[in-house]
C-alpha cells in the first residue's frame, strides 16, 4: 500500500542530493574551514533552529563535544535549543524571538561560530541570533532551503550560507543533515588525517 509513494520519497531524496552535490559542496567546504578555523583557535559552536532544525543543532553539537565516527578531542560547540528554563524565562519575560539572540549575547565571543538553521530562512527568532552573532563579531554558517528567505538580507559577506535548492521542508531537512556530517567529517579528516581502511 504504501511502498511505491516510500520509494518515491527515497527517489526524490537521492535526486536532490546528487543534484545539490556540485553546487553545494563549495560553501559546504566554506562552512566546514570556518567552524576548523574557530575550534582550533579555541573557540565554539552555537548552534540554533526550531523543530526539526532544533533536533540537528543539539545532533552537531553532540558530535562535536562527544564524537562522529572516530576517537579525537573534545570540540566545543553548544546548541541553544536545549536549556528549557532559559528557552522558557526568555520567552515568558521577553518573547520567543530573542530566546536565541540573548544566548549568542551572553556566550558568544568573537571568533565563535554561529550555526544557524531555518529551512526556510525567515524564523524570526534565527534571524535575530544573526544580528546578536554579528554584534560579537562571530561568523555565521547558515543553514536554509527555498530561497534562502529573508537570511540573504541579514547576512554579511564574511558569513556562509549553504541553501539546499528545493521547497519541500522534508527535503531541505535531509540534506542539511547531509552538510552537518560533511562538516563533521571535514574538520575530523583535517584533524585526524585520512582515516585507515580495514582490510
Amino acid at each position: 500500500m504504501f511502498e511505491q509513494r516510500i520509494e518515491q520519497h527515497f527517489i526524490d531524496s537521492a535526486d536532490l542530493k546528487y543534484q545539490s552535490a556540485q553546487a553545494l559542496s563549495k560553501p559546504i567546504a566554506a562552512a566546514a574551514q570556518a567552524v576548523l578555523d574557530c575550534v582550533t583557535n579555541g573557540g565554539k559552536v552555537l548552534a540554533c533552529g526550531n523543530g526539526g532544525s532544533a533536533a540537528y543543532a543539539q545532533h552537531f553539537a553532540a558530535e562535536f563535544v562527544g564524537r562522529f565516527e572516530r576517537e579525537r578531542p573534545e570540540l566545543g560547540a553548544i546548541a541553544l535549543t536545549t536549556d528549557t528554563s532559559i528557552l522558557t524565562a526568555i520567552a515568558n519575560d521577553y518573547d520567543y524571538s530573542v530566546v536565541f539572540a540573548k544566548q549568542v549575547r551572553a556566550l558568544g565571543q568573537a571568533g565563535d561560530v554561529l550555526l544557524a538553521i531555518s529551512t526556510s530562512g525567515n524564523s524570526a527568532n534565527v534571524l535575530l541570533a544573526i544580528e546578536a552573532a554579528h554584534e560579537r563579531d562571530m561568523t555565521v554558517v547558515a543553514l536554509t532551503g527555498k530561497s534562502g528567505g529573508k537570511m540573504n538580507a541579514v547576512l554579511r559577506e564574511t558569513d556562509v550560507h549553504v541553501c539546499v535548492p528545493h521547497d519541500r521542508t522534508a527535503r531541505i531537512q535531509e540534506v542539511h543533515l547531509l552538510a552537518l556530517h560533511c562538516i563533521c567529517d571535514s574538520v575530523d579528516h583535517q584533524l585526524l588525517g585520512e582515516q585507515e581502511t580495514k582490510t
